[in-house]
């Protein structure tokens, strides 16, 4: 039976089989389901196709999300590349759009894929597809990536959170982009003590980031921390494959980020009662997001 409880378990399978983290994690999942590979490969290959629907869609068709707050984000972004006005590069600033589009997707109760959750849906999309279109990846390579960054997300659910409830936006958009910087790492040609290298340098990089939606919607300022995501998982990559180590086990980081979590007040864990969902501004919007809901939704009692 293949399976890890943390990082150094991941890392001693992979090192005793002479395996990268994907090969580790697809063996687990045949392991544990009792599933043929084939069938596990095709299932990870329908996640990755509803990724690149829910990234890419809304770059031609923009969708207003149900608040009202979101939608149209990812053709601006588009509109102001294809103008040569880009200054991130290509691949931050394909990423940026994927995983802003995504957030429309999500906001329009579209089909997305939790990655690890649904506020922080885009950036393992974002990232990886903007490295696909970038270096012309294969889509078996894709598939492995997301195997990758399963095993990231499987090792934050186990060993610490991915709920911004419980550890703020640090636990959601912060494991979302150290899912898709290992992922990339490996998806680049970095080894498995790397990726998890640059997982470590995300989860510091983002530490103490507070969950506070406006209107208690997954909307705002969600759609914005997932393109701030994608560009914190990139340059912890890039650290990581070009040597640059990093101090602190990702064991340890995961069990830092989860107790500062547990110390971010209440009003900062997604409860919409501090940060920016309090601000004068955000109120505003909180009740324009009530309203067009009612339009919607019958049921919802106006304020």
């Amino acid at each position: 039976m293949t399976d890890f409880k943390n990082a150094q378990e991941l890392l001693e399978l992979c090192r005793q089989r002479q395996w990268m983290i994907s090969e580790v994690m697809k063996q687990r999942e045949c392991d544990l389901s009792e599933v043929p590979m084939d069938q596990v490969c095709f299932r990870m290959q329908q996640v990755l196709e509803i990724m690149r629907a829910s990234a890419k869609t809304p770059v031609k068709a923009p969708v207003k999300s149900m608040g009202g707050l979101i939608g149209g984000e990812a053709k601006k972004l588009t509109l102001h590349r294809n103008a040569g006005k880009n200054i991130c590069g290509e691949v931050l600033g394909h990423g940026i759009t994927y995983a802003m589009a995504v957030l429309e997707v999500n906001a329009s109760m579209g089909v997305i894929v939790a990655a690890p959750t649904a506020g922080s849906a885009g950036i393992v999309p974002g990232l990886l597809l903007a490295l696909q279109q970038e270096y012309h990846i294969s889509d078996d390579r894709m598939v492995d990536a997301l195997f990758h960054a399963g095993a990231i997300g499987y090792l934050a659910m186990r060993n610490a959170t991915v709920a911004g409830a419980v550890g703020g936006c640090q636990a959601e958009v912060g494991v979302a982009a150290a899912m898709a910087a290992a992922a990339a790492v490996e998806l680049m040609g970095g080894e498995p003590a790397q990726s998890l290298d640059a997982a470590s340098t995300v989860l510091m990089n983002m530490l103490g980031l507070v969950c506070d939606p406006v209107g208690g919607l997954v909307e705002y300022p969600c759609q914005n921390r997932n393109a701030a995501g994608v560009a914190n998982a990139l340059i912890a990559a890039e650290l990581s494959l070009s040597g640059v180590r990093q101090l602190i086990p990702f064991d340890e980081m995961l069990d830092i980020m989860y107790q500062v979590g547990k110390r971010i007040p209440y009003e900062l864990r997604e409860t919409a009662l501090g940060g920016c969902a309090a601000s004068p501004s955000g109120c505003r919007h909180c009740r324009t997001a009530l309203s067009a809901s009612v339009t919607q939704n019958d049921s919802v009692v106006r304020f």
